[in-house]
């Protein structure tokens, strides 16, 4: 098992800047992909970023947030951070925290992710 706790959140005006961080723990040697996925209100919950967990940190984004946001692993923390800049209006959500032993090949599908954080709120302001 892993438990992952995400931290970060708040509320900025669009074209600022906000990093989101998720701490995890439990069995990590298991991790094979962590990520973060969004859910807005009256929407399905989509994937954002995720990074492979062991030796190549591989990328993978989605394409709306491709050039402004990026994400990044510390393995020494066990914790995946999100660097996210120039934000707009549209990237408000509740962000989640996921990760999955599985080898998932960079799949930014919600049904390949095995655990979950508790989520952090992002709310950006026109």
């Amino acid at each position: 098992q892993v438990q992952l706790v995400e931290s970060g959140g708040g509320s900025v005006q669009a074209g600022g800047s906000l990093r989101l961080s998720c701490a995890a723990s439990g069995d990590t040697m298991s991790i094979g992909y962590m990520g973060w996925f969004r859910q807005a209100p009256g929407k399905e919950r989509e994937g954002v970023a995720v990074i492979f967990y062991i030796g190549s940190r591989t990328t993978y984004y989605t394409s709306s947030v491709k050039g402004r946001f990026s994400i990044s692993l510390d393995n020494a923390k066990d914790t995946v951070y999100l660097q996210m800049n120039s934000l707009k209006p549209e990237d408000t959500a509740m962000y989640y925290c996921a990760a999955t032993p599985r080898f998932v090949g960079g799949s930014l599908g919600v049904k390949d992710y095995d655990y979950w954080g508790q989520g952090t709120q992002v709310t950006v302001s026109s």
